[in-house]
């Protein structure tokens, strides 16, 4: 037996040493690839509109709050049409937006069912794009439900009723009210009727956290969870396609970060002459108290 071990182990330690004389280091030069303006745009009904423009980096560029701020596009000419009537946005902060500093719209507001034009021009480029606020689809109720095995914490739960057209796509978002800046989305906050249309069903969410949070609750057992006591206000989006793809795809690349058996892939655009989204929100609000 003793001399069965000795074998395993001799061979083991030869196979060992092959694989570690193999080992080589190996340097990839990647490409630069080239600076494109980065769009993120909004427009709600009822709401202005509103456009984030940054530039893109290179994998190994610097980011800090020095670089950070180069990335920023500020004297771009961004306009927004309904066909009818054409608005110029303004250079303005608004700190309820992760990026505080973007172009908002003056006279222009969103309403359901119209169709929205977008043109940048900037740095010598020209970019555009188009979205629609879709038809609006409210939630029929909201309430909070403990999770099993969990004496104060639980999700937000929803009851749907999805029309009977396909192709109806959503987008969740929450927030606590007094201890959330911005409304938030989890995981997979986005979802089409490609397997429900005309249904009516229950779903629930767990709760999104702020980028980077320092905060005890998101960084404890209390993390994805909402909490008896808190007031959750439920902002329910219907959304175009383009802009269900976007987000959907973005999830996954988010989701697979760091994960060495993912695979990288492009994250569709529906902006012509750059990266990122021009999107139509048709919203519902709704607010849940959890007890």
């Amino acid at each position: 037996m003793n001399k069965k071990f000795f074998a395993a182990g001799f061979i083991l330690l030869v196979v060992s040493c092959i694989l570690f004389s193999c080992e080589r280091d190996i340097t990839v030069d990647l490409p630069e690839a080239e600076q494109k303006i980065v769009v993120e745009g909004y427009i709600e009904q009822g709401q202005k509109a509103v456009v984030m423009l940054t530039k893109s980096a290179s994998f190994f560029a610097p980011v800090d709050s020095a670089s950070l701020a180069s990335y920023l596009v500020l004297d771009a000419l961004v306009t927004v049409s309904d066909g009818i009537t054409t608005d110029t946005l303004s250079l303005t902060i608004d700190t309820s937006y992760y990026v505080p500093i973007l172009y908002k719209s003056h006279s222009l507001i969103g309403q359901v069912g119209k169709t929205y034009s977008l043109k940048i021009v900037a740095e010598g480029k020209t970019l555009t794009a188009v979205t629609t606020i879709p038809q609006l689809v409210p939630l029929d109720s909201v309430w909070f439900k403990i999770q099993e095995g969990r004496d104060t914490l639980g999700y937000a739960w929803a009851h749907l009723t999805d029309p009977d057209t396909i192709g109806n796509c959503y987008r969740w978002f929450a927030k606590r009210l007094h201890k959330d800046k911005h409304f938030l989305t989890p995981p997979g906050s986005v979802f089409e009727d490609k397997f429900f249309n005309g249904k009516s069903f229950d779903f629930a969410y767990n709760r999104g956290t702020e980028p980077n949070s320092d905060a005890e609750d998101d960084n404890n057992d209390e993390r994805g969870y909402f909490k008896i006591g808190d007031t959750i206000a439920i902002k329910f989006c219907s959304i175009d396609r383009a802009h269900f793809e976007f987000w959907r795809k973005t999830d996954v690349q988010i989701n697979s970060n760091g994960n060495p058996f993912g695979s990288p892939a492009p994250i569709p655009t529906n902006i012509t002459g750059g990266l990122g989204i021009w999107g139509g929100y048709a919203a519902s609000y709704d607010t849940i108290i959890a007890q």
